[in-house]
């Protein structure tokens, strides 16, 4: 292992507040009020998701600094009028045409963990569906002019990308980091092992729920515990990456009723960081149910 690698290992979200896949009483005590202050006496990090639905309120984002102790970072999820122009169309019901003046507001909801030296790094995470063609290429160049000033992070989901030795030759130019991601793979998935690109490392772990990942919504999809061997499995790749990088960020999306932060624990234990025991939930025992 790299001498100097610093591991930022966390989840993917820190609000699950409603739902059938609520946090609440499987992380979060009964009556907590302050859920990003109590996740972060277990975590170093975290990776923002609400940034995908909306740029956040920058007066938000100056809270959630406050909140937090010193040496905890924040990644953040790009908003997905830049990544995902038919969802926002679908969501919204306006057309994605980006503009300045978006570019500019996403820039200045970002400027508060600039500040703090709390900002890890922008993830661009594109669809299942986004293809290694001119338009692709167009809005992946696009992505990097104008947010490039960042450690940039893009997840990159359709086999096209990793097929083209090109793509990897574009992020290496551009300092990007190629996210390896884990979950279901299906025969137009990219590559399950994704070269490092960047001085810095990027995981995501989705969970391998491959009955539900079509036919379930977003609450279901994400409905998988790793198990021991699986969480060693990819402990072992994150050291790996380390070995190329100084910096290595991990983050844990199954969030079913608070598998993400039960993994990232388990994670933080494999590769010998300091931490905290999350406390056993009193609501049910977690376990592996695909049904």
């Amino acid at each position: 292992m790299a001498k100097e690698t610093k591991f930022y290992i966390g989840t993917s979200g820190w609000s699950y507040p409603e739902g059938e896949g609520t946090w609440k009483g499987y992380f979060y005590p009964p009556g907590n009020k302050n859920e990003l202050g109590y996740y972060s006496q277990f975590f170093n990090t975290v990776e923002v998701n609400s940034s995908f639905y909306r740029p956040p309120n920058p007066g938000f984002v100056a809270n959630w600094v406050k909140r937090t102790p010193p040496g905890f970072i924040f990644t953040v999820k790009l908003w997905q009028k830049f990544t995902h122009p038919e969802m926002y169309m679908t969501t919204t019901g306006t057309d994605a045409e980006i503009s300045y003046e978006d570019i500019d507001m996403f820039r200045r909801s970002l400027e508060p963990l600039v500040k703090a030296e709390k900002m890890g790094a922008l993830l661009a995470q594109f669809p299942p569906g986004f293809k290694n063609d001119e338009a692709g290429k167009e809005v992946l160049d696009a992505v990097e002019r104008h947010f490039g000033q960042y450690r940039l992070a893009v997840e990159l989901r359709h086999k096209s990308w990793s097929d083209d030795p090109s793509t990897e030759k574009f992020l290496r130019e551009h300092n990007i980091a190629w996210v390896n991601n884990d979950e279901p793979k299906f025969s137009q998935s990219i590559a399950a092992d994704l070269p490092s690109t960047a001085d810095f490392s990027y995981f995501r772990f989705h969970g391998r729920n491959a009955i539900n990942w079509w036919n379930g919504n977003n609450e279901t999809r994400y409905k998988y515990l790793y198990s021991p061997i699986e969480t060693l499995e990819l402990t072992a790749k994150v050291q790996a990456a380390s070995e190329h990088t100084p910096l290595t960020f991990a983050y844990f999306n199954n969030h079913w009723k608070a598998y993400a932060p039960r993994n990232a624990n388990d994670m933080v234990k494999a590769l010998q960081m300091p931490f905290a025991e999350i406390p056993t939930p009193d609501v049910m025992p977690l376990k592996l149910s695909l049904n």
